[in-house]
């Protein structure tokens, strides 16, 4: 029987203790790799907003974007998506007709994204795109609101919606409904379900039944298509 030559074997062991030192280094790089994402990317909208007020960013899914787009269609008047994110809502709304069409972001580098896109779309001039705190922004001359936001501030965001907008304006909310307000319409399943409010003349979101829709009511959405944002049926939105 041949015995192990032991320069072999140390050579095998180095080899080893190499691999894992490496695994170890791939591992301390990714950590380092997503706090400087977060640093760069996420962490400078958060800077000036309270922590009860801060909202870290989901992207909103294609379906979501197309039961929104289907709740405000045919609607005039300018429509805003309050923490516009990468600008996806903003630039769908545009170019099914809702216009004008504004997004308020406080990140930066989201901002920057969302402009980006608008470019790429041929939209840069025709879509606008700020960079300001949601709860700072008036919204006295919005038609059409898009919020997709977390659960945590939605009672805080009804009191400056009830406050601020006008009569018969429409919000539409995302993935969360608003706690205390009657929706007049709703679309979707799960965490692809958006709910629609209207603010009658009395200023009591969603007491006003006259012109509520049926809830559950499926309306055939618009249809949209934006270079650099590929859509695949009816908003099958992919960044």
């Amino acid at each position: 029987m041949e015995q192990d030559d032991p320069a072999e074997a140390l050579t095998e062991l180095r080899e080893r203790r190499l691999g894992a030192l490496e695994l170890l280094q791939a591992a301390a790089g990714s950590g380092l790799a997503a706090y400087a994402v977060w640093a760069l990317l996420l962490q400078p909208g958060f800077r000036r907003v309270p922590l009860r007020l801060q909202v870290p960013y989901v992207g909103a899914s294609a379906r979501q974007v197309e039961h929104m787009l289907s709740l405000l269609r045919g609607r005039p008047g300018k429509t805003v998506d309050l923490g516009s994110g990468d600008g996806r809502i903003v630039l769908a709304a545009h170019r099914c007709g809702l216009r004008p069409a504004v997004g308020y972001e406080l990140n930066p580098w989201l901002v920057v994204l969302a402009r980006l896109h608008a470019w790429r779309a041929g939209c840069a001039g025709s879509v606008c795109y700020h960079r300001e705190d949601l709860w700072k922004v008036s919204l006295r001359d919005c038609r059409n609101v898009s919020v997709f936001l977390a659960p945590s501030v939605l009672p805080l965001l009804e009191n400056k919606l009830r406050a601020e907008l006008p009569a018969g304006a429409r919000v539409v909310s995302g993935r969360f409904p608003l706690p205390t307000w009657q929706p007049v319409a709703m679309l979707g399943e799960g965490l692809d379900r958006v709910w629609a409010y209207e603010v009658p003349g009395d200023g009591q979101a969603g007491e006003d039944a006259s012109s509520r829709l049926p809830l559950d009511q499926s309306a055939p959405g618009p249809t949209a298509s934006v270079p650099g944002i590929r859509f695949s049926g009816r908003l099958n939105i992919q960044t």
